[in-house]
């Protein structure tokens, strides 16, 4: 994925069917969060099985629209909807793989993880409480550090989306004044800053204003070579945003026991845990429209449980544990059929 920036920035996987006429064109759309991985897999995909898919890196927001009306085989969400939700508009979810959500900053003479932050400095600074880099909180936090005195440029997502959902939820989890004036959901009213389309629009809205402070997907800010932050989790431990980080807010998580993959993975205990962490997630309906697309879907995310740990963990992604796919096979077997009751997979 040399050529990241100019890829990411179509936010589509577009790899047509060598032989369209014997298979089903698999289409997507939704999450940017897991778009790096995605595009990863289905170029693996397509070199093994001459089979591709078309997905739209749109956000949640739009995934589940997208969804909702069947014009694409699948949706992807990383807010995950409550089984009420799921059966209103008839369809099953599972996660694929989990990642983190790291604050990025461009800051002349800071490099990654020169800053630490924690939970109720972030919510002040993005209700527009803490303005300038300077401000006492930042610098308790940061003794050693040389902060500038330079205005706090605030971007965040513009569009309805899984990693604002993540990163809101977490907000209101360490700050009764941000769950009590925005709260947490796609698509909030922020109360300060700029919008941008994407964790992509993000990324490139930080990287080109200095003084800026964003939050994206760790593949981002790994790929497109931000300055990442730490932060203070749960347990009062300052944390990078490592995989080992990522996988230690992952572990506790029972999935056995979630209804419908239901699953909040931020703030979570453990001295070593990543707190801004979530799995990403695809939607599907119960009864497809489009049998043999859904059957395409199927068998593609089967092959990337089986073959595609080694390319998500080099993006910084953990995959789900062999239990868990276990359980989610369980559940296509189950839930999606055809029109006559029959198992789609």
């Amino acid at each position: 994925m040399k050529h990241w920036t100019a890829f990411a920035a179509a936010g589509v996987v577009a790899l047509a069917l060598n032989n369209p006429a014997s298979a089903a064109d698999i289409s997507g759309a939704g999450a940017t969060f897991p778009y790096p991985i995605y595009a990863k897999w289905a170029d693996a995909y397509k070199k093994e099985t001459g089979n591709g898919l078309n997905y739209q890196s749109i956000g949640s927001g739009g995934g589940i629209k997208q969804i909702t009306a069947r014009t694409v085989t699948f949706g992807a969400s990383d807010m995950p909807l409550q089984p009420k939700e799921l059966d209103k508009i008839g369809v099953i979810q599972f996660p694929t793989v989990m990642g983190g959500i790291v604050p990025v900053v461009n800051l002349d003479g800071i490099k990654s993880n020169d800053l630490t932050i924690d939970g109720p400095t972030l919510a002040k600074i993005y209700l527009g409480e803490i303005t300038r880099w300077d401000d006492p909180a930042l610098k308790k936090l940061n003794p050693n550090a040389k902060l500038p005195s330079q205005a706090i440029a605030l971007v965040h997502r513009s569009d309805g989306s899984g990693t604002t959902f993540i990163f809101t939820n977490y907000l209101a989890k360490v700050s009764a004044s941000w769950k009590d004036k925005v709260g947490s959901s796609t698509s909030v009213e922020w109360p300060a800053g700029i919008g941008a389309k994407g964790n992509e629009g993000v990324a490139n809205g930080v990287m080109q204003t200095k003084g800026a402070i964003g939050y994206v997907e760790t593949a981002y800010a790994k790929q497109n070579k931000l300055t990442t932050t730490k932060m203070i989790n749960k347990d009062g431990q300052t944390v990078a945003a490592t995989p080992e980080a990522i996988m230690a807010a992952a572990g506790g998580a029972d999935w056995a026991k979630a209804p419908g993959f239901y699953m909040i993975l931020t703030d979570s205990p453990g001295a070593k845990s990543w707190p801004i962490a979530g799995a990403t997630f695809i939607l599907i309906p119960k009864v497809p429209k489009d049998i043999a697309a859904a059957k395409e879907a199927l068998k593609f995310f089967a092959w990337a449980y089986k073959n595609g740990d080694q390319m998500a963990s080099n993006l910084d992604y953990i995959p789900m544990p062999d239990s868990v796919v276990n359980l989610i096979e369980a559940k296509w077997k189950s839930d999606i059929k055809d029109d006559g009751g029959k198992p789609v997979f």
